[in-house]
């Protein structure tokens, strides 16, 4: 079995390579505003996924995907050779949505807010429907509860 804080390391190492030769070596047209997001790399170190995010429209994003597929052999090249492991692992590239999914749980988040405050505006003006207190309070029981005829004996023994 593999460390899983080594895994760790070389998935953040692949993360690094991929992004720093995105930035410098990769002179694809197609390739748009991209930011590579995370990495994972599998137990046996042969395979890595990359998480990537593109600015633009799905246009941008299609040409992304297609400039990182073309580029993908010379990412997994110089990957390989950082690396040093026996066998370099097999790139695959995925679109992370993280934006998509911030603007849903933002979506929701604003749906909750509104649906509390109209919770609030309709528990002001409330009343309860019958009294206030629905349990009868006896005070006075508590009170009858220790009669004057009954003696404390405090201290003595009873054989």
């Amino acid at each position: 079995m593999t460390d899983p804080a080594k895994v760790r390391r070389h998935a953040e190492r692949v993360r690094e390579l991929v992004a720093s030769v995105v930035r410098t070596q990769i002179k694809d047209p197609r390739l748009g505003m991209i930011t590579i997001t995370d990495a994972r790399i599998t137990a046996d170190l042969r395979e890595a996924t990359v998480f990537y995010t593109v600015l633009g429209d799905t246009a941008a994003q299609a040409g992304t995907a297609a400039a990182l597929e073309s580029a993908k052999g010379l990412l997994r090249s110089t990957v390989g050779k950082a690396l040093g492991l026996r066998h370099s692992p097999s790139l695959a590239f995925v679109h992370d949505d993280v934006s998509d999914q911030v603007k849903h749980i933002d979506e929701l988040l604003a749906s909750a807010r509104t649906a509390d405050a109209e919770v609030q505006r309709l528990a002001a003006g409330a009343r309860y429907a019958g009294d206030p207190q629905p349990y009868k309070l006896d005070d006075e029981a508590d009170a009858d509860d220790v009669d004057a005829d009954d003696e404390v004996v405090v201290g003595q023994d009873r054989r």
